[in-house]
């Protein structure tokens, strides 16, 4: 299947300011939160293994250790399935890795996953195929889809900045749950990445502003 047939491809900043245009069109109060937001990011990144396994590597823990944790498996030549099949779960803790975590690295690598393929597939078969690896839940897999396979249509309501950024746009009275977050995010379809792009903006603006906990 020809994907970028059936769902828009983000490659540039032009297709972030279309989608950008199209939001402040439809619902004012995007326009207002451009206005302080000023131009989006592209935020997009490689997609593949690697990719995943930072992914996996930064859940639960700071940025700083991530970035620790993630060198070290850079410098030891721990990013790619064969080196990790190599060398099994007690290297990957020698690194830094938690149990479990080393043990999701593991299941990332035995997974085998074709991600030449991926980038031709639907979202949904995307996530389908992403979530059945263990290690790997929801919002990992709709933001893999988002900035890595560069799609345009994408949301992933279960992040709290994503769900706090909506409270603060539409002045809800409290966060918004994930089910109901998505359910709003159809609103902004076929712009929900450009959508999420916003709320994670505005939402560091307003945590500048008001600072917001």
């Amino acid at each position: 299947m020809d994907t970028e047939r059936t769902e828009r491809i983000i490659r540039g900043t032009d297709c972030v300011a279309e989608g950008a245009a199209w939001l402040a069109a439809r619902d004012p109060r995007f326009a207002a939160a451009l206005t302080l937001t000023g131009p989006l990011p592209l935020r997009l990144r490689d997609d593949g293994f690697a990719q995943l396994l930072s992914a996996i590597t930064s859940q639960q823990v700071s940025v700083a250790s991530a970035r620790a944790i993630w060198a070290r498996l850079e410098e030891a030549g721990q990013t790619t399935p064969e080196a990790i099949l190599d060398s099994g779960e007690e290297a990957l803790r020698a690194l830094g890795l938690s149990r479990q975590k080393a043990r999701y690295a593991v299941a990332l690598a035995e997974a085998g996953l074709d991600y030449e393929a991926l980038r031709g597939l639907p979202t949904p078969e995307v996530t389908r195929q992403l979530v059945a690896v263990k290690g790997i839940g929801i919002w990992t897999a709709e933001i893999y889809a988002m900035f890595s396979l560069g799609r345009a249509d994408v949301f992933a309501p279960g992040d709290l900045a994503l769900q706090e950024g909506a409270r603060l746009l539409f002045d809800l009275p409290e966060r918004p749950r994930e089910k109901a977050l998505r359910q709003m995010a159809e609103a902004w379809s076929p712009w929900r990445s450009v959508a999420a792009r916003v709320l994670w903006a505005y939402y560091h603006v307003m945590k500048q502003r008001e600072g917001i906990a």
